[in-house]
């Protein structure tokens, strides 16, 4: 390589950075510095990842290496099945990942519909604002006071650091995270509270006449309505049971008191049955403050990174839920760059249904327990090695991804894709060009900076649905069954007495070393000195789902009913519930408290 080529990581992350290539043979390099977000640095995931280990490099069936040819054949010839379906995972993002719909269309397969990580949020930020619309970083970077709200920011999002330095800065979270600790007020609520405190929130600035009136008058109309909403929350029950007091909230509410804020939301908040609603509330709470279309405010969560966008893969066909999906109805099932029988809910189940696939195909880069339990398993190249494009959840950049390696012995998802369509005779597949090329032409800006066709420079400033204009809808019902919500609507009888509860709440954060079940694998659990356990002893942790045994790692970061596994343990999901949240068909993982005994004793 003669010239250094830009290309772009499309590892699952908020930054997708933009990488220098100054050489192939051996490969070397390094951030840009002249992206808009990359701020020259690259993160240790690309680093460390792309010298891992367990990378697939030869074709098998029934555990036999075969040619890549043969496998592509019995590939073809399980899909002439009757009930096909394809599973795709995120642990790599890029357009052409999702070209392998247009074959299932044409075979009347199946998709999936729902996520495992951000959809019950995004169903309440719709619910409120209509459109999920990205809050650009140049925003981020002209606020006063930002509040990191249950994202680990060092950890998902390091490139943002950069634009939050110097500010006030307020973190709420369960676990003191190495952001909290540079906090100027840091939070440390009970988990699954989050709802409850910005609705305490919104009550209080109210009740304070700090409210926005200007902004609420033009858009929030309702908010009437919404602050008799709030006073049907009773104050101290509530604020005992979020683990803070009037005093704490008090100066939360200096802290903001006519400032220039942005809420930095991370998915952790919506990880539950009820997280659409958590959301809302959030987004309430900033409507009541007028963040949303004033410079320098408003919410950032995880964008919708496709919107405006005319999808050249959009199909219509078939789906089924992607958190909680019947496998075993299918004749044969692709999966497509994931891990379903470690990052599924309920492991249990998923691995018995996929057991019961006739044709389990694992499409994808590295040897997982998917991959162990397939039929067919076919080599993918990762996006140092073929032609995509990158979008981003996290800023509306666009960055062309650009074939830097060489990789015969593995497949891309358009090559695949061609592949099936020829040995099913079908025609209308148009080159990989010309997909990669209408991405890009959709694009607003020149080569360097290209954005979103959805990118606004300030989001909501004209109002709220598709077209801006319309009002903002505030949160007007919540009932949760999994703690029993309507306790703290009423005052209990002085007779009566909360039952101890002994069992720990489980958060299973991302982890810095891994990404999702790629990568580093640990085997740990964190737990606050105070639960009674000593450093590295094993540990079983029961669930109504299942078990298992960890290594105790203590930290007094950790609130003392919280058990934090990391998402990258091996073993977590034996731990969490095969359900769906309410709205947006999401995974709920933190929808379970667990019991932790000596294993020993067991």
């Amino acid at each position: 390589m003669k010239e250094p080529v830009k290309t772009a990581c499309a590892l699952d992350c908020y930054d997708a950075c933009r990488i220098v290539v100054e050489d192939n043979n051996p490969l070397r390099y390094r951030g840009d510095e002249t992206h808009p977000t990359g701020n020259g640095a690259l993160c240790a995931l690309l680093n460390h990842g792309i010298k891992y280990t367990e990378r697939i490099t030869k074709a098998r069936i029934d555990g036999k290496e075969v040619s890549l040819e043969e496998a592509l054949e019995a590939t073809a010839e399980a899909f002439r099945a009757e009930r096909t379906l394809l599973w795709r995972g995120s642990g790599n993002l890029g357009v052409m990942q999702e070209v392998t719909n247009l074959f299932m269309e044409r075979i009347g397969g199946s998709l999936t519909h729902g996520s495992l990580c951000d959809a019950a949020g995004e169903a309440g930020i719709l619910e409120g604002r209509g459109v999920n619309r990205t809050l650009p970083w140049e925003q981020i970077a002209k606020s006063e006071v930002v509040v990191v709200w249950g994202r680990n920011v060092t950890v998902t999002n390091a490139h943002m650091i950069p634009f939050i330095e110097g500010k006030k800065l307020i973190v709420i979270d369960p676990v003191r995270t190495a952001i909290a600790k540079k906090a100027d007020l840091f939070l440390q609520i009970e988990p699954r509270m989050d709802y409850y405190l910005a609705i305490m929130l919104a009550r209080f600035v109210i009740m304070e006449d700090s409210q926005h009136d200007e902004w609420l008058e033009a858009y929030g109309p309702d908010v009437e309505d919404f602050y008799d909403y709030t006073r049907e929350h009773r104050i101290k029950a509530i604020l005992e049971h979020i683990g803070t007091d009037i005093g704490e909230m008090g100066r939360l509410l200096d802290i903001i008191r006519d400032k220039k804020t942005v809420f930095l939301v991370g998915a952790g908040v919506q990880k539950y049955s009820v997280g659409s609603y958590t959301l809302r509330a959030i987004d309430s709470l900033a409507a009541v403050l007028g963040l949303f279309g004033r410079e320098g405010c408003g919410v950032h969560y995880l964008g919708d990174s496709k919107a405006g966008f005319d999808n050249p893969f959009a199909v219509e066909t078939t789906s089924v839920p992607k958190a909680t999906t019947k496998f075993s109805f299918f004749d044969t099932v692709l999966v497509q760059g994931g891990n379903p029988a470690a990052s599924m809910p309920d492991t249990s189940r998923v691995v018995k249904e996929l057991e019961g696939v006739r044709n389990l195909i694992y499409f994808g880069l590295y040897e997982n327990e998917t991959s162990k339990l397939a039929r067919i398993v076919l080599p993918a190249k990762n996006f140092f090695e073929k032609d995509d494009v990158r979008l981003g959840y996290g800023h509306p950049y666009v960055e062309p991804i650009r074939k830097i390696l060489d990789a015969p012995f593995a497949l891309s998802e358009y090559e695949l894709t061609r592949y099936l369509f020829e040995a099913f005779g079908f025609d209308g597949l148009e080159s990989e060009a010309h997909y990669i090329r209408r991405w890009i032409e959709q694009c607003e800006g020149e080569e360097g900076c290209l954005r979103s066709p959805a990118y606004c420079e300030n989001p909501y400033e004209e109002g709220f649905g598709e077209e801006g204009g319309e009002e903002f809808y505030f949160v007007d019902e919540y009932d949760d069954d999994f703690i029993n919500a309507k306790r703290f609507t009423k005052y209990r009888k002085r007779s009566e007495k909360k039952p101890a509860d002994t069992r720990f709440w489980l958060l299973s954060p991302k982890s810095s070393k891994s990404l999702n079940t790629q990568f580093f694998r640990d085997d740990k659990v964190r737990l606050h000195p105070a639960a009674g356990f000593a450093e590295g002893e094993k540990v079983r942790l029961r669930s109504e789902n299942g078990e298992v045994v960890l290594r105790v790692a203590l930290d007094e970061d950790v609130r003392p009913n919280c058990a934090v596994v990391t998402n990258n343990t091996v073993g977590v999901n034996y731990l969490t519930p095969a359900i769906e949240s309410e709205y947006g068909h999401n995974a709920c993982y933190q929808e379970v408290k667990v019991t932790i005994e000596k294993a020993e004793e067991v």
